[in-house]
This record gives structure tokens, C-alpha cells and sequence, in this order.
């Protein structure tokens, strides 16, 4: 199928971007890497008249520290995150997530913050915002916002982002240098979305879990924060007793839909499996 018609403007800079999504509002959709958007318009599912195209704004093609953050503008292509030395030695997790997400090819153009604000379920990146506890950084003529990730994700494809906003940065916590992190996902074989699956980090200290956050995707309508999982684990030396009360707060608190591809039953039993599998075999930094 072809898309519906539609206009196409392709700003140089942010202001020029938020001004034509200011003169558009609803009408208007950013197109960065267009891996999820142009096959959504291809079958009619998404029927923007206006496609802003955030293409030629180098000023948004950046990855930088900023105090405790990692900050990852909105023109960075997941290929370069995930090869990015700065991304591995600040935010391992995300480097570890990228590798799972969609192909090479895709990842050459697909970018960060288009599959944040995309908010697909199954998607792990989602799901690693709420493990890295991120900002989104949202721009419009008015201004700029900050929102925190729990906030930002809704529902299914769904966020809090206005008419008139782009995603312009996602600011990522920067990962202590002690800390462990994991990402594990189950698919049906083969380059296909997965059918669930887990991002965590902890740290311990003098043998003691002093800090877990842990996510799930692929288990509900949006990628979900596990905080009772992590509850079950902060305080304790990790051992089986505390992964067990911990798989059994995320099966608990967790509330997955079945499809062709696998129950929900399926899907609750597997989120525990994954994430005692990642506690114990979890990487380093």
C-alpha cells in the first residue's frame, strides 16, 4: 500500500522545526528515521498531512554528559548510541538494549528518541528509560519540559507529548561504575519484535543489594517500572530467597494480554524467568 497524501517540510534548525509544528499542531509528525512512522502510513494505520523532517538539524545529532546525565539528542541513530564509547562506559545497559533492537540496517536510521516517543510495548528502549530513570526532553514554541518516563509513557503507542512537541533529548541517569545491568528478551526465533522480556541494574554494597531498578516490556500496554521487584531486593545479600520473593513480586504485579505468539500466563511466568536469569548471570559494567 501507499500512504495517504501529504506535504513534507524539512527544517535546519530546532526553531524552525518547533515553529512548523506550532503552524501544523495534530496535522503535523516528525519523521527522523521514519523505521516505525512510513510503514504505519504505508498501510494507512497513520495519516499525518504534514511530515516535518528532522533530518538536516545537526544541532540535534549529539551525545554529551551533563552533570549526572547522558544526554542523547534527538538525531542520534541507534547504531551510533550503541557504538558510542561514551554510551558503553556511562549507560552499559542502554549499549546492551541497542544491540537487541530491530537489525543493523534498521538501526542505521532508526533513532533513540524516535523509539521512545513511538512507545511501542514490545520495544526494549522503553523499558531500559524506566531502568536508567530518564528525562525526555520536550520542545515546542512555547518552551521546554522535562518529563520523568514513568510519566511520559501512557499506553500502547501512546505518550504524553502535546501537539506541537518534539522529544529534542532523552537524559539517561549515568550508571555507576559498580553497578551490574542486564536486558533479556525472549522472541519466537528469527528477526522478530520480542515476545517479552526484562531491563534491570543493581548495585550492592559490603554484600548488601543497595539499589535495583528493574522494567518489563512486551507484558502489558507500555513498559512497566517492577518497583515491588525491586523492594524485594534492596536490603538483602541476593541470595535465592530474596531473587525468589522477587520473581514472585514481578509475576504478581506484572499483567500481560495473550496473542498468537504466546498467553499471558506464558508471558508472566517468563518475565520471572528472566529476571532471576539476569540477577544471576548478569554483567558488569
Amino acid at each position: 500500500m501507499k500512504p495517504a497524501p501529504f506535504s513534507f517540510v524539512a527544517p535546519e534548525t530546532l526553531d524552525e522545526v518547533v515553529a512548523a509544528l506550532a503552524a501544523h499542531g495534530e496535522d503535523a509528525r516528525i519523521l527522523a528515521g521514519g523505521q516505525s512512522l512510513v510503514p504505519l502510513m504505508n498501510l494507512r494505520l497513520a495519516r499525518p498531512e504534514v511530515l516535518v523532517s528532522i533530518n538536516r538539524c545537526g544541532e540535534l545529532d549529539y551525545i554529551r554528559l551533563s552533570d549526572d546525565r547522558l544526554v542523547v539528542g534527538a538525531l542520534v541513530r541507534q547504531i551510533d548510541a550503541e557504538t558510542s564509547p561514551l554510551v558503553q562506559a556511562e549507560c552499559p545497559l542502554l549499549a546492551k538494549a541497542l544491540r537487541h533492537v530491530g537489525l543493523p540496517a534498521t538501526r542505521n536510521r532508526g533513532t533513540v528518541c524516535g523509539s521512545l516517543a513511538h512507545c511501542d510495548p514490545l520495544a526494549e528502549l522503553p523499558a531500559v528509560a524506566l531502568a536508567l530513570e530518564a528525562d525526555l526532553v520536550l520542545t515546542s514554541a512555547a518552551g521546554e519540559r522535562r518529563v520523568a518516563a514513568h510519566d511520559f509513557f501512557v499506553a500502547d503507542m501512546t505518550t504524553c507529548i502535546e501537539p506541537g512537541e518534539i522529544v529534542s533529548a532523552v537524559a539517561f541517569e549515568r550508571q555507576d561504575p559498580s553497578e551490574r545491568s542486564a536486558l533479556l528478551e525472549v522472541s519466537n526465533g528469527g528477526n522478530v519484535f520480542p515476545v517479552g522480556g526484562v531491563a534491570l541494574r543493581w548495585a550492592s554494597a559490603g554484600g548488601t543489594c543497595a539499589m535495583a531498578r528493574i522494567a518489563a516490556f512486551g507484558v502489558g500496554s507500555v513498559a512497566q517500572r517492577l518497583v515491588d521487584a525491586e523492594d524485594a531486593l534492596v536490603g538483602t545479600d541476593l541470595g535465592p530467597t530474596a531473587i525468589a520473593a522477587s520473581v514472585a513480586a514481578a509475576r504478581n504485579v506484572v499483567n500481560p494480554t495473550g496473542d498468537m505468539h504466546a498467553d499471558a500466563e506464558y508471558r508472566r511466568h517468563l518475565v520471572g524467568v528472566l529476571l532471576e536469569r539476569g540477577l544471576l548471570e548478569g554483567e558488569g559494567p
